[in-house]
């Protein structure tokens, strides 16, 4: 069968009934990527007028002069049809050696394995080994990483499953310390709103910040623009910000501490003048609760107070964009100020996002990249441990592929791209 150039509302129209669709394989992130200088070409077999199997194809010229090509999250096929990847694969590699290009690269949004919350392998779950082991027959190179490094796209993640719950049977499949902080959050003033395209010189400067503290490649104000510009008209970016309003939640807690000394004034009357209906060590131990409830308040209001004179009435400590697509809200870009980090704004805007994506029927919550090594050593144990407390499971992908064309020039090419990645790294670390 011949690979056919197609439209994009041909392509589109396939995109958006596939299963394995995402928002990287959609017209939009086309569009944000040409304008970050990817050329973009839909492609597919077409049989009695009906796409059936195709990709958007990314390329752009590497710094030794030659093509690159990619497709994100791969092609948009059955892959359990193993002659229908043969030949979708021979058709991409005459394309691809027609352009003059180096290679191809794909990373299908495909299971590996099932795992458990733990990362432990499923018995009886997902298991592509066949189908890994199928594409290195075919001549694709499966890319090795270091378990603890990312992929292009992450090939670890943590999602929770959402289909068929109501919010309290999720919030019930949540670590008790994770209930209790998303409540702790609502006493303690933190909301959550949803942001603008003014806001997203705010969400740059938190994610710059954020980069230089975690050591990781920021994006640029125009960026994230593009991306808002790109995928908000159709509704599916979403950003969210936290948020803490000093002098409001100052009244609140200058409310509870009267309430406090109140009950506390009104039993101490009540024991000298022994009318007090409560034993002595029931009133003893009560009134040493109120006295540690009073003193963590006095802390809560100086903290405040000085927020407030430092920063004003409206402090935006943390926020995370939203990919929406394909029944899945996906986690993508997200940040915090160090200041305020005591804060723990991602509980907060998490749960208000699970919430959002079960009143709106989506299926999966996906929190994104993790590591593949769970273990406590790794030093990115801490985001997977934060993601694990939601409940949910692990999710791993059966990750990168390349398909060389010009063998000498894929090798040539790899040597490069080691080097200028390692350059590009040096020179973010010395100018931090």
């Amino acid at each position: 069968m011949e690979l056919t150039e197609l439209s994009q509302d041909q392509f589109t129209a396939f995109f958006e009934t596939h299963p394995q669709s995402t928002f990287l394989q959609s017209p939009c992130w086309g569009d944000l990527k040409h304008k970050n200088g990817w050329d973009v070409t839909y492609l597919g077999f077409v049989s009695k007028n009906q796409v059936i199997a195709g990709c958007m194809l990314l390329s752009k010229t590497t710094p030794i002069h030659r093509k690159m090509f990619y497709a994100p999250r791969g092609f948009l096929l059955d892959y359990e049809d193993f002659n229908l990847v043969r030949d979708f694969t021979q058709a991409m590699y005459r394309y691809v050696k027609k352009e003059k290009g180096i290679f191809f690269k794909i990373d299908p949004y495909i299971l590996y394995h099932t795992r458990d919350r733990d990362g432990h392998i499923v018995e009886g779950g997902v298991d592509h080994s066949n189908l890994v082991s199928y594409l290195c027959s075919l001549g694709y190179q499966k890319q090795a990483y270091k378990i603890h490094q990312q992929t292009l796209q992450a090939k670890w993640m943590y999602t929770l499953t959402l289909e068929g719950k109501t919010l309290d049977q999720v919030l019930s499949e949540m670590d008790a310390k994770t209930r209790q902080m998303i409540h702790k959050n609502e006493k303690n003033g933190v909301i959550v709103r949803d942001g603008t395209r003014e806001d997203i010189s705010l969400f740059t400067d938190i994610m710059n910040e954020t980069s230089s503290r975690r050591e990781f490649l920021p994006r640029s104000y125009q960026y994230y623009l593009n991306m808002y510009d790109a995928f908000q008209p159709e509704g599916k970016f979403v950003l969210k910000i936290a948020e803490i309003h000093p002098k409001e939640q100052l009244k609140v807690f200058t409310e509870e501490k009267e309430k406090l000394l109140q009950e506390k004034d009104e039993k101490q009357k009540q024991h000298d003048a022994g009318t007090l209906k409560m034993k002595e060590e029931k009133y003893q131990k009560r009134m040493k609760e109120l006295e540690n409830q009073l003193m963590r308040l006095e802390e809560k209001i100086h903290k405040m107070q000085d927020i407030y004179e430092k920063h004003g009435e409206v402090v935006p400590i943390g926020a995370i964009n939203y990919m929406l697509y394909g029944g899945e809200v996906l986690s993508f870009y997200g940040g915090a100020y160090q200041e305020f980090l005591s804060f723990q704004p991602f509980y907060s805007i998490h749960y208000e996002m699970i919430r959002y994506a079960v009143t709106h029927g989506y299926h999966t919550y996906n929190f994104y990249s993790i590591h593949g090594d769970l273990s406590p050593e790794d030093p990115m144990y801490g985001v997977y441990q934060f993601k694990r407390g939601f409940g949910g499971q692990v999710v791993e992908l059966i990750g990168e592929f390349d398909y060389p064309v010009a063998k000498f020039w894929y090798f040539v090419y790899k040597v490069s791209y080691y080097v200028v990645h390692k350059l590009k790294r040096i020179k973010f670390i010395f100018h931090k």
